[in-house]
């Protein structure tokens, strides 16, 4: 629980950061808070940290597309805030502290793997954005049928 209450802070400090619109900045910290906390719950039994963040960030995105439709604003507003607990700036500082200490082996391991989590990250909010815009145009020929 824990985990949740300080990427729902993190988050909200990112939404203020970003200057987004106040009533939406709960709803962002609500699904970076829940995105870190399922990275954090499949990380504890055991699951690859590539799948935990693919997870993360699909929670994250899916949250994110859900609120624009419900709270009629762009999902980036809910996305850029909310993805921040998942960013892997732990395995970037090492690999960057492993280059300084002229440990190339390490730095190219914590590299290439950081480098993969940022490409999971993405591919999951591609996905998530792919699935919000697939609703869009049901909603749409819904709407024009009832006129």
């Amino acid at each position: 629980m824990l985990d949740f209450i300080y990427a729902f802070f993190a988050t909200i400090g990112f939404a203020v950061l970003f200057n987004i619109p106040r009533k939406q900045i709960l709803y962002a910290g609500y699904a970076g808070g829940l995105g870190w906390l399922m990275h954090q719950l499949l990380q504890s039994v055991g699951v690859s940290i590539f799948f935990s963040s693919f997870i993360g960030a699909l929670v994250v995105g899916i949250l994110a597309e859900t609120f624009a439709k419900t709270r009629k604003m762009p999902a980036t507003v809910f996305v850029v805030p909310g993805i921040i607990p998942l960013v892997p700036g732990y395995g970037l500082y090492f690999a960057m502290l492993s280059i300084i200490e002229n440990n190339y082996d390490e730095a190219l391991r914590v590299g290439f793997e950081t480098l993969m989590v940022a490409v999971v990250i993405a591919s999951a909010i591609i996905i998530s954005t792919t699935f919000g815009k697939l609703l869009k145009p049901k909603t749409y020929l819904f709407k024009r049928m009832n006129k």
